[in-house]
């Protein structure tokens, strides 16, 4: 199509309807399908550095930290097989993920979190009984089956239900969750170690059961999206509950654009390999990049292992715990501000931003380790100026909080149009759990080689993911996700890649010249 050739939406174009309260409390339930994957990632680096928990399971862990006084301050913890113990679940997140996609689309969003609560509660009681390696590793590779379907389904329900002016912050109430799950598992981490009989480590793991079940029941009562009624056919239940969800009658042009995007989607009879089509390939390369950005930028080097992290740097057992604890705090409280701020000031400044913040602190932080350990890993640190190394690090936590934390989970889950949606996320989530896998069971031997040249290591890293967003992603507020494509089409890389034809959404004409659309700003 060359000049006079139309095409329909907006960047401005805005459904009618409201936040209603029927869609803030469903999202909220939703949300919490997050509590499951921030409880473990809180959960495991406690503990870890729990000495009853490495007696029983990792005893050369246990003898290299109290007895031997030659090991290298950096490597006290340096054990595959502990490492094994938190990346497991990643592994098999990884895979899940996949099978997840398929129960997403054929079953619709509600049972994949289901199936993910009921699947990660089982692994909590096991882990909680655990007597042996393999009895501990099984319920941890449980829990990330109910990991992989859970991360899956919850961002895309949350976009799905969501109006366009307020995705970014409903859809970041599931980063929120994932938040409030470290914190709660750093908190029950403090205390639980508390426990003179030696089976607090029991506690922490086995409680894990009760964000299970949150989402586990919770998802029961669940509505399903207009989106997936459609797409499985319910038209009459979709326009019921699009009404419902936007609390008006007047949803008429919404629907349309719904019904659209679900008959485009069911000409596609193999979404995991249309997805590799030329005009995907933006949305296929923010899938991939993203959550591999989000992982390379060494946060979950303090959230897997803060309190080991900060036993090695000299804190004691309980302080460590407590630092984590902040650690946690900070991480709820940024998100918060993520989530206020996200529609107004949109995805790309809070990109640019928290990368630039976390850039600073990481250089900061390997240099005050540097200053006080050098490569030798010899010394102690004085609380002051363990203070000194806390503050920078909740400083790089709360830019880490604003920014890739909620935005990695939102940003991949509202590019997609519905006949790839299913496809896109399971590659989202498995290139996250494939990173987190790898970063998880790398850390304590990278510690161990690389000392505090890890934090410089990450940070070179920030760099790189900062300028990928300043150069390649759109802006993607207030932009309906059916008509997404817009946003790609006028995109000075992206734009190339997307042929006229392809930009067939319903609604507001907008005239293509010279191949951009006019009208709608990225």
């Amino acid at each position: 199509m060359a000049g006079g050739a139309v095409v329909s939406a907006t960047e401005g174009k805005d459904y009618p309807g409201k936040l209603t309260m029927f869609v803030f409390l469903t999202c909220i339930v939703a949300a919490t399908g997050g509590l499951i994957f921030g409880y473990d990632i809180g959960i495991s680096g406690g503990v870890t550095s729990m000495d009853p928990f490495l007696k029983k399971f990792f005893p050369s862990v246990y003898r290299k930290e109290k007895e031997d006084k030659s090991t290298n301050q950096y490597c006290k913890f340096d054990s595959q097989l502990l490492t094994t113990f938190t990346s497991s679940l990643y592994l098999a997140a990884l895979i899940a993920s996949f099978f997840a996609s398929t129960v997403t689309r054929l079953f619709g969003r509600k049972w994949s979190m289901f199936g993910g609560g009921l699947v990660f509660l089982v692994g909590a009681a096991l882990n909680g009984a655990a007597e042996n390696v393999s009895m501990l590793i099984f319920g941890r590779i449980l829990l990330g089956i109910g990991v992989g379907f859970a991360n899956q389904s919850v961002p895309v329900y949350l976009s799905e239900m969501a109006p366009a002016r307020l995705r970014g912050m409903l859809n970041m109430c599931f980063q929120l969750m994932i938040t409030i799950g470290i914190l709660c598992a750093n908190l029950i981490n403090y205390g639980s170690d508390k426990i003179k009989a030696g089976w607090g480590w029991r506690l922490s793991l086995a409680l894990a059961a009760v964000p299970a079940a949150i989402i586990t029941l919770g998802s029961l009562f669940l509505p399903d999206t207009p989106n997936s009624l459609i797409d499985r056919g319910y038209d009459e239940a979709a326009l019921q509950m699009l009404r419902r969800i936007r609390g008006t009658d007047d949803i008429d042009e919404e629907y349309n654009d719904l019904v659209v995007a679900s008959e485009e989607s069911k000409k596609i009879q193999h979404p995991w390999a249309n997805i590799l089509k030329r005009k995907y390939r933006p949305q296929l390369t923010m899938a991939i990049a993203i959550p591999f950005f989000q992982q390379l930028t060494g946060i979950n080097v303090i959230e897997f292992y803060a309190p080991v992290l900060f036993k090695t740097i000299g804190f004691g057992n309980n302080s460590s715990l407590l630092s984590a604890v902040i650690i946690g705090l900070v991480n709820v409280l940024c998100t918060l501000v993520s989530i206020f701020t996200v529609d107004k000031l949109g995805r790309r400044k809070l990109f640019l931003q928290g990368g630039t913040q976390m850039f600073i602190c990481q250089v900061i932080v390997g240099t005050l380790i540097a200053i006080k350990f050098g490569t030798s890993g010899e010394g102690d640190m004085p609380k002051t100026y363990a203070a000194f190394v806390v503050v920078f690090i909740c400083i790089y936590v709360a830019g880490f909080a604003w920014s890739w934390g909620p935005l990695g989970w939102l940003v991949p889950s509202e590019i997609f149009p519905l006949e790839i949606r299913s496809a896109g996320q399971s590659i989202n989530v498995s290139v996250n759990m494939l990173f987190t896998f790898a970063i998880a069971q790398a850390f304590l031997s990278m510690l161990c080689h690389f000392k505090f040249g890890l934090f410089y290591f990450f940070a070179g890293w920030v760099v790189i993911m900062t300028i990928f967003i300043a150069f390649l992603l759109p802006e993607t507020k207030n932009v309906p996700i059916e008509e997404m494509v817009v946003v790609w089409k006028r995109h000075w890389f992206w734009g190339k890649f997307i042929a006229d034809e392809d930009v067939h959404v319903s609604g507001m004409a907008v005239e293509i010249s010279n191949g951009k659309p006019k009208g709608a700003g990225v």
